[in-house]
């Protein structure tokens, strides 16, 4: 029986894609129509169109799946329309999860985020137990993933749904091609574009010990649990300094308060909303970088046996992907 897999051609499902295969799974991508396949080129696979919000094509894509990871989602910091994100993200979920607990696939490893979860005030790293609500949400992305978890995890409950949920923090590495937000911030600190910084932090995970992360959900996680796949916190500035030293660029030297950054983010959204581009800067973004992004990993180390690279690492092979495929100007 086949191995369902959505946004296989992104990122982070291209490298579970790219394990499934050496673990030697019979694998069905769901993609797009009109999407970016570069990741899927070359690849022994069966490809089947389908869309998150078209239900019927959910219902064909898991026929006869023995295993499904729901990876797909809509990650923008900035959409013109809000409402497509939820229901992508949020009716999408629940609408694929449903058909493949009614076809009777047997394990559904669902891809969150850490975006869903509880953050400690101290900076101290959180887990999967942190307390969190909606109202901590930052923007429709968070909202949209905190919904769908909610979706999931009542899914298991209500009907049985067998879904095993990981939480990546946040994943660098090899064949980021949209790139991500993440990988933007490598591309622009390498080609000038970051003068500055403001006090944040996130945590930095390898994208290949994330997707290993997956496999080990599969084989190890338990139903209706969350598992954190992170790697190293690090606050921007460490951050900059790291994909600098790897690409033998200057460091930004210059921090800028975040309250001095918010009128021009909102200045940016009225001239993106007028000429539908995405803006340099986003209020939610910039309420968002208040906060720092710490957590830990260590429920996924003991329970499945995670293991993560040190995170300059990963800066160092997301910084030759892109320059082997042309993302930097010199």
């Amino acid at each position: 029986m086949k191995t369902l897999i959505t946004g296989a051609s992104g990122l982070v499902g291209s490298a579970v894609l790219r394990l499934l295969l050496d673990c030697g799974h019979d694998v069905r991508a769901m993609v797009r129509r009109g999407s970016n396949r570069a990741n899927l080129s070359g690849l022994e696979l069966e490809i089947v169109e389908g869309d998150l919000c078209d239900s019927g094509s959910l219902h064909n894509a898991v026929a006869n799946c023995r295993y499904l990871f729901h990876i797909a989602a809509d990650y923008r910091l900035w959409v013109p329309d809000p409402e497509q994100m939820y229901k992508a993200n949020v009716e999408g979920t629940h609408n694929l999860l449903r058909h493949a607990t009614e076809h009777g696939v047997k394990k559904i490893v669902y891809t969150s985020s850490v975006a869903t979860l509880g953050i400690h005030p101290d900076r101290s790293p959180a887990n999967e137990d942190s307390p969190v609500s909606l109202n901590d949400m930052i923007g429709h992305y968070k909202r949209s993933k905190y919904l769908a978890e909610q979706e999931v995890i009542k899914l298991v409950s209500d009907i049985g749904a067998p879904v095993t949920i990981v939480n990546p923090s946040t994943p660098i590495g090899p064949r980021d091609i949209k790139p991500t937000p993440t990988g933007r911030i490598i591309v622009d600190c390498l080609n000038g574009k970051i003068p500055a910084y403001v006090d944040t932090g996130l945590n930095i995970a390898h994208v290949d010990d994330v997707a290993r992360g997956h496999i080990l959900a599969l084989d190890k996680g338990k139903i209706g649990e969350r598992y954190i796949l992170g790697g190293d916190d690090m606050s921007l500035k460490e951050i900059l300094q790291k994909i600098c030293e790897a690409g033998n660029r200057p460091s930004p030297k210059i921090s800028i308060p975040h309250n001095l950054i918010l009128p021009f983010a909102r200045l940016f959204e009225l001239w993106a909303d007028m000429c539908g581009i995405e803006p340099l800067a986003t209020v939610d973004g910039i309420k968002m970088s208040k906060k720092h992004m710490f957590f830990s990993s260590r429920k996924a180390k003991e329970k499945l046996g995670y293991q993560s690279r040190p995170a300059h690492e990963a800066i160092s092979d997301a910084i030759k992907w892109f320059q082997l495929n042309g993302y930097l100007s010199n």
